[in-house]
């Protein structure tokens, strides 16, 4: 794709091949890193679960929560290694960087859990699985 302030790559904009690189990255993301394949895995289960129950704001919810903590999670696993590919040894501006990108995720995970918690805990009292 052509870099509009460049002037370098190849000249043309086509919208699907955006896409496929968004779900080569994701599919990347998924089959390699196991911090945002058990994610994904979960919020599944609890969106499915809200789905069923047509908790529709439940529904947003989860995918708010779920599309905030992947996409830190992806960040945090391309800022590390963007590092790691740039200095290989020991480094402790490069260890600050990463703890920095890891402390997003932790924010964003402790509103996931929150949010799965909470959620969960309602639909087992709506199912009655007290």
């Amino acid at each position: 794709m052509r870099h509009k302030f460049l002037g370098t790559g190849e000249p043309g904009y086509h919208p699907l091949r955006k896409l496929l690189v968004v779900f080569s990255g994701l599919r990347y993301a998924v089959l390699y890193d196991f911090s945002v394949t058990y994610k994904l895995v979960l919020s599944m289960i609890v969106l499915t679960s809200a789905v069923a129950l047509r908790a529709w704001v439940d529904v947003l919810l989860i995918l708010i929560v779920t599309a905030m903590v992947l996409t830190a999670e992806l960040f945090n696993s391309a800022i590390e290694a963007v590092c790691d590919f740039m200095e290989t040894r020991q480094n402790e501006k490069i260890k600050i960087i990463k703890d920095i990108a890891a402390a997003g995720v932790g924010i964003s995970l402790f509103a996931w859990i929150v949010v799965l918690g909470v959620e969960s805990a309602s639909m087992w009292r709506a199912l009655g699985l007290r």
